[in-house]
């Protein structure tokens, strides 16, 4: 069972450390705007018709998250989350639910005063097992149950608690 003590609040601040940067991160619900900030694209909760869900790696099957990235040209949230999806995890976004927003504001680092946003999905998608030929950086695919793709995360995730909330939004803890 996760505790929920550790999964974020909407609305609440958390101070993130990432990349040598400090961020002041939150959650923000889908009955509530898009947060201001630059638009960072998306990130989706991506589960298989048997339940399992996809994490990718970049590094050499280390560390491993959701498939997401930053939007091309004039993509919505949607065809960003789908793209991305494809070229990452090499699947098939059939149906998304906007679960949230993860805002962050850089506090400190190169990036200091830089705000993003980025869009958070529960994704349906199908995959074919046979096909693993990501377009860019990824260098691992995975298949867990929710619960083993949480533990995959790890604790040291410094974005663990918006996961979670990621997480319990899609209904899987």
């Amino acid at each position: 069972m996760t505790n929920p003590s550790m999964m974020a609040t909407a609305g609440e601040t958390l101070l993130v450390h990432s990349r040598g940067q400090d961020w002041l991160a939150s959650w923000h619900p889908t009955h509530l705007p898009a947060p201001d900030g630059i638009r960072h694209g998306s990130a989706g909760v991506c589960i298989t018709d048997d339940g399992k869900i996809i994490l990718v790696s970049n590094k050499n099957e280390k560390d491993w998250d959701l498939p997401a990235g930053r939007p091309e040209s004039n993509e919505d949230w949607r065809a960003t989350l789908e793209r991305e999806v494809w070229e990452e995890a090499c699947a098939t976004v059939i149906d998304a639910t906007l679960l949230g927003y993860d805002r962050g504001e850089c506090v400190k680092g190169p990036q200091l005063g830089l705000v993003l946003v980025r869009s958070v999905w529960r994704a349906t998608v199908t995959v074919d097992v046979n096909v693993w030929e990501p377009q860019y950086e990824m260098t691992g695919r995975v298949f867990l149950p929710p619960a083993d793709a949480l533990s995959k995360m790890g604790l040291d995730n410094p974005f663990r608690p918006f996961r979670l909330r990621a997480f319990h939004e899609a209904g899987l803890i």
